[in-house]
């Protein structure tokens, strides 16, 4: 697409990386606006040439506004730019938000700017780094009408990545699943490298990561037939001994091994490789696992001394 002047709205990770992205492109990064002294740092480090000013100046400057602010900051930004006359018809308005579609950006639609929700698949340090990896990322893309749409094309083209439309009422779930698979994540292999530190394994990131790699490749080209493990073999008496090792394990790590060998349960019965006996019996005994740490847990509380 043509050339823009783009004003950064929020100098987060995402919103640095972006402005970054797009002015390697071709495009003019005028203004970037960033109060936090992590936001100044990336603007100093990837937008020297951006000159900072405040929201308002950001978007009076620019044919195309980046807003990469908060999720719950989001509307009133946008209502506070309209409201002062910073955004006007022939404006792009651009927002990054997983969670928001295009009816955030209404005002600005309804002062006459082009409105798009470009939202980038993927987690981001705020740093040159994430660079290289802008080619490989999806961007979740909601638009009003066909040339806003043409619009997010050539964007998202500018960026080198590709592109999937979602609606705008499926906005919400496309977030959920984005957040579920790579957030929780997170949560699961770090408390796997604290069970394996428990365990006195001298490297845990070592022996987690080729493990690991293969299973979420495996995940992906097959979905839930790359199952492994104990619940899916239907192994009661190696289920028994996790559980046990893990009575003394933190609350947060025993629940998720159950609530995650529930749902495992689960598929493998679906897909026909747990017999619904087996796997109610495994579901039995996570059941009466949960009850007992529970008890042990306030009994614990209990005769804790209190100050």
């Amino acid at each position: 697409m043509a050339h823009m002047r783009i004003g950064l709205i929020g100098a987060g990770r995402v919103g640095a990386v972006l402005a970054a992205a797009l002015r390697d492109a071709g495009h003019h990064i005028v203004a970037a606006s960033g109060s936090s002294p992590a936001s100044r740092t990336r603007l100093e480090t990837l937008l020297p040439e951006a000159r900072p000013a405040g929201p308002d100046a950001v978007a009076r400057d620019a044919d195309l506004v980046l807003l990469t602010v908060p999720d719950d900051a989001l509307a009133a930004v946008v209502a506070t730019l309209v409201a002062d006359g910073a955004i006007s018809a022939g404006q792009v308005v651009v927002h990054t938000s997983g969670h928001h579609g295009v009816a955030v950006l209404e005002p600005a639609a309804r002062a006459g700017a082009c409105v798009v929700a470009l939202h980038p698949a993927m987690t981001f340090t705020g740093t040159d780094v994430d660079l290289a990896r802008l080619p490989s990322c999806v961007f979740g893309v909601t638009t009003a009408d066909d040339a806003a749409a043409e619009v997010a094309r050539s964007l998202v083209a500018d960026l080198g990545a590709t592109m999937t439309v979602v609606t705008e009422e499926h906005r919400a779930m496309y977030h959920a699943a984005l957040a579920h698979g790579s957030n929780h994540l997170v949560t699961l292999v770090t408390q796997a490298l604290g069970l394996l530190q428990q365990a006195g394994t001298q490297d845990p990131s070592a022996t987690l990561r080729p493990l690991l790699e293969a299973a979420l490749d495996n995940a992906l080209d097959y979905g839930d037939a790359a199952l492994t493990g104990p619940v899916v073999r239907g192994d009661r008496e190696t289920i028994d001994a996790h559980l046990d090792a893990l009575a003394d394990a933190p609350a947060p790590t025993f629940d998720a091994y159950l609530a995650m060998a529930r749902v495992t349960a689960g598929l493998s019965v679906a897909d026909g490789r747990l017999s619904r006996e087996r796997a109610r019996e495994i579901t039995d005994r996570l059941d009466v696992a949960a009850w007992d740490f529970t008890a042990a847990q306030m009994a614990d509380d209990l005769g804790r001394p209190h100050g």
